[in-house]
């Protein structure tokens, strides 16, 4: 095998290894459930929560950690389950441990299946956050549903797995491209190819 061929191989390789952990970050197979950023409204049946800080993070999705305070902030949430689309849902937004109440909207039917909520103004100071989902009775023999899930803000971005392995990425194919385009740089790589598998 040439050692073109061999770092070409090797390239494909590393590529495979980015995009699988990137897939992997945020879900895993399917039968496999490590998705973080989900919760239960009742027993397997689940509401999906993405938050996006979009004039600091342009292209970053966040779940438990919202990195900045006092920037617009978006809070999404996805019905995995089409019957609660004919459900009123009431949401809020605290403060804990105080309780003290960020930001609250009425009980309102969201016949699409995603509801955004919008902070203008992000959240206030570094800490703890609850939200509070309530799903009101549709009829009499049905029950109020209480579901929380806690994040904190204002603790800094942490790199998330799947943007380390978008950077790893681009960080290869620059070099790759280098590496095609530079004869110099790609003879002293050839040679070091060469001297490795000749010392096997």
């Amino acid at each position: 095998m040439s050692n073109k061929n061999l770092f070409r191989k090797g390239f494909l390789c590393l590529l495979g290894l980015v995009f699988s952990s990137a897939l992997w970050a945020h879900g895993g197979a399917k039968g496999t459930d490590t998705d973080q950023c989900k919760f239960e409204l009742e027993t397997d049946h689940w509401l999906h929560y993405t938050a996006y800080q979009p004039r600091a993070y342009p292209a970053e999705e966040f779940c438990g950690n919202l990195p900045d305070l006092n920037t617009a902030t978006q809070l999404v949430f996805d019905y995995q389950d089409v019957r609660y689309r004919n459900r009123a849902v009431e949401f809020e937004v605290t403060k804990e441990p105080e309780g003290t109440r960020i930001f609250f909207q009425e009980a309102k039917k969201h016949k699409s299946g995603t509801v955004v909520l919008s902070l203008p103004n992000g959240l206030p100071e570094q800490g703890n956050y609850l939200i509070h989902i309530t799903l009101l009775p549709e009829d009499e023999n049905s029950e109020r549903l209480d579901a929380h899930m806690g994040f904190q803000a204002g603790f800094g971005a942490s790199t998330s797995t799947g943007t380390m392995g978008l950077y790893a990425l681009i960080a290869l194919a620059a070099l790759y491209v280098f590496y095609l385009s530079n004869e110099n740089f790609k003879r002293i790589v050839d040679e070091k190819i060469k001297g490795a598998t000749s010392l096997k």
